[in-house]
């Protein structure tokens, strides 16, 4: 298996969104949360270079790197890295958001994305990254502990949602 961390390009659209369908059933985007197929394809790649240059932030945003991961020219999941944590992500959303198409899962794909995931937050000189999974998905926590995760402790989201937070020294 050769994963590959990669930004998208225009040729990428219908995939991501067949990947943003398929994990809009399991309450989760794959694509960022602003997200609207409406949204002309550019314009949408136009959006996360902004993010990731940290220009022309929405209220509440903060800079972030968005990479599909890629295995022998197919999309199988994706890395949100954050450049900075706000209020809301350092209460339950860290620095790092991955996520696995269904079909891909239980094959190495996660920990591949979050160990390379860590790559890049040492690239921005974060030697301490957050990084959050629900409290009952045991496949995320195992993928974070394999990484080196710590758990710090486990909180209430807005929602509801009990999540643990797990930091990773670097």
């Amino acid at each position: 298996m050769e994963l590959i961390l990669r930004p998208l390009t225009v040729n990428d659209r219908e995939e991501a969104i067949a990947a943003n369908r398929e994990l809009a059933l399991d309450n989760w985007g794959f694509l960022l949360s602003a997200f609207d197929e409406s949204e002309p394809w550019e314009e949408f790649l136009a959006r996360v270079e902004r993010e990731h240059l940290g220009v022309n932030l929405p209220e509440g945003k903060v800079p972030a790197t968005f990479l599909v991961a890629e295995v022998d020219g197919e999309i199988v999941g994706r890395s949100s890295i954050r450049h900075a944590l706000n209020d809301f992500l350092s209460a339950v959303g860290g620095h790092i958001g991955y996520g696995v198409r269904p079909a891909f899962r239980r094959k190495g794909y996660a920990t591949e994305i979050l160990r390379q995931s860590l790559l890049i937050t040492d690239s921005l000189g974060i030697n301490k990254v957050l990084v959050t999974c629900d409290d009952e998905n045991f496949g995320s926590a195992t993928v974070i502990e394999s990484c080196g995760g710590e758990l710090e402790n486990k909180v209430l989201d807005s929602d509801g949602t009990v999540k643990r937070r797990y930091w990773i020294s670097r």
